[in-house]
């Protein structure tokens, strides 16, 4: 039996979809990693019921940031994405978190640096807040051990393919990491969108949507490039027509960042060896009906798609791009930034 909804939502299913394709499926990911880090915050003295914590988020970390506070009676502040919708709003407000929203935006750039902007005023204003900064600190890897061991003990991880969104770099560059600490072949497929700078797409802007969870304007140093085998950057059509054929065919209704997964997870498998390709869902698909599934019908069949196959970063283009990033460093454009840095007079709670 569980004490909170949140320990609960942080356990993942494991689903086979397909012969060696398997669907490691979260209602919110992101608790995992907010949950684990504000309990170790907590039994370290950092943070103190009451406190306030600070971050920011394009959705599903509002979500989960807010469900830890609640777990452990603690107050909630999100600076967020012009993407966070009203059934996302309604749901924070209730649970007693308060939302600085940014203003519409089709930028991702803009958007992030306004957010930037804003947790910037907030801390000078505020200076006993705790920023819990999920791009910069790498307590955000910690939650993800107990999913990796969970992923070990219902595969087989010798030759195993992980497929999921890069993002802030918790989620799948600590999969990885404590995967490989038992099976070091273990592969890692990073998925970013179009316009995002931590592998060097920032030249290439998709006219349709931002999927702006998976992909950043700004330097992110929690992401570990050196962890990453092979990148696939994924357009908004060819996500969608992935997250419309998983529902379709396997009756999985998962967001968008999904799409793009299960879109890249099944090129990896039918040209890949023959170990098992695991991909992760980091959310449900209600964030996305009007977007997405609404308009079912407009998508191409799945296999009218394949990935251009690149070389060179001057190369990427819409819709569907991969690389084979080889374990490298992060491109010469993408150096560590200020953002995770405290400002002037800033001190976290103690």
């Amino acid at each position: 039996m569980y004490d909170h909804i949140a320990d609960a939502m942080g356990e993942p299913d494991l689903i086979r979809v397909d012969d060696g394709l398997f669907c490691l499926r979260f209602e919110t990911m992101k608790i995992v990693s907010a949950l684990a880090a504000v309990r170790s915050l907590l039994d370290q003295g950092v943070i103190r019921p009451g406190d306030t914590l600070l971050d920011s988020s394009s959705g599903i970390y509002a979500y989960a940031l807010a469900l830890a506070c609640h777990r452990y009676g603690l107050r909630c502040r999100i600076v967020g994405s012009t993407t966070v919708d009203p059934t996302l709003r309604a749901q924070l407000a209730v649970l007693g978190a308060r939302l600085d929203q940014m203003a519409p935006s089709d930028s991702l750039r803009l958007d992030q640096n306004r957010r930037v902007a804003r947790i910037r005023e907030i801390l000078a204003a505020h200076p006993e807040y705790h920023w819990m900064r999920q791009y910069h600190d790498r307590i955000h890897y910690q939650g993800y051990r107990a999913v990796a061991d969970r992923i070990r003990r219902d595969l087989d991880t010798r030759d195993l393919t992980v497929v999921g969104g890069v993002g802030s770099g918790a989620s799948t560059g600590a999969l990885a990491r404590y995967l490989r600490q038992h099976s070091p072949a273990v592969r890692l497929v990073g998925l970013q969108p179009f316009g995002s700078i931590t592998f060097g797409a920032g030249h290439v802007a998709d006219p349709d949507i931002i999927i702006a969870g998976i992909g950043s304007s700004i330097p992110f140093d929690n992401v570990d490039h050196g962890s990453y085998d092979t990148i696939h950057w994924v357009g908004f059509e060819a996500a969608r027509t992935g997250s419309v054929d998983l529902l379709r065919r396997h009756a999985v209704f998962a967001g968008l960042s999904t799409g793009a997964a299960y879109l890249a997870a099944r090129w990896e498998r039918g040209h890949g060896g023959n170990g098992p390709v695991l991909f992760v869902a980091a959310d449900t698909g209600h964030r996305y009906v009007e977007a997405v599934f609404a308009r079912h019908e407009e998508v191409p069949d799945l296999a009218e798609l394949a990935p251009r196959q690149v070389d060179a970063l001057d190369d990427l283009g819409l819709p569907w791009s991969r690389m084979a990033w080889g374990r490298r460093p992060a491109p010469s454009e993408v150096t560590a930034g200020t953002y995770g840095a405290d400002p002037p007079g800033h001190r976290p709670a103690a």
